[in-house]
């Protein structure tokens, strides 16, 4: 279960260093990650064996669906393979840098299963949205939560 929010840097490869405590979870199968787009313009980093069954979900969808095929583009197209390194790092391919902007300071976001790694600038944007939700109110299926 990855959750938490860190703010971390990219070395100058590119190259970010995974918390320890979340090295063995996210490092299941000898040390591989898959590392891909969101449409958020943030990126994606799933240990192999939660990736699999959603790349193959993606992949399912109808070709011909303008929308399914976008998404499929977005989703696999820009999937990268990387293995961390021993001393915890990954390289952030820098296709996936220029798609999701980020600099030297970035942020690593649980989401469970997987995390969001996002640029500075735009986890202050999602930060100022999130806290928009207290005016907007909350969304479907939230309304009984209770903290």
């Amino acid at each position: 279960m990855f959750q938490g929010a860190a703010a971390l840097s990219l070395d100058a490869k590119g190259r970010l260093a995974i918390p320890a405590k979340h090295r063995d979870a996210l490092a299941v199968q000898d040390g591989q990650v898959v590392i891909t787009a969101h449409p958020h313009r943030c990126l994606l980093v799933y240990p192999v064996p939660a990736w699999i069954p959603i790349r193959d979900q993606v992949l399912a969808a109808p070709s011909f669906d303008a929308h399914a095929a976008m998404l499929k583009r977005l989703l696999v197209g820009f999937a990268q393979d990387e293995s961390l390194d021993a001393a915890g790092r990954v390289l952030i391919a820098p296709s996936l840098r220029l798609f999701a902007q980020l600099e030297k300071q970035v942020w690593l976001v649980g989401q469970g299963s997987h995390f969001e790694l996002w640029s500075d600038a735009r986890w202050q944007e999602q930060q100022e949205k999130m806290l928009a939700l207290a005016t907007e109110g909350l969304p479907a299926g939230f309304e009984s939560l209770a903290l």
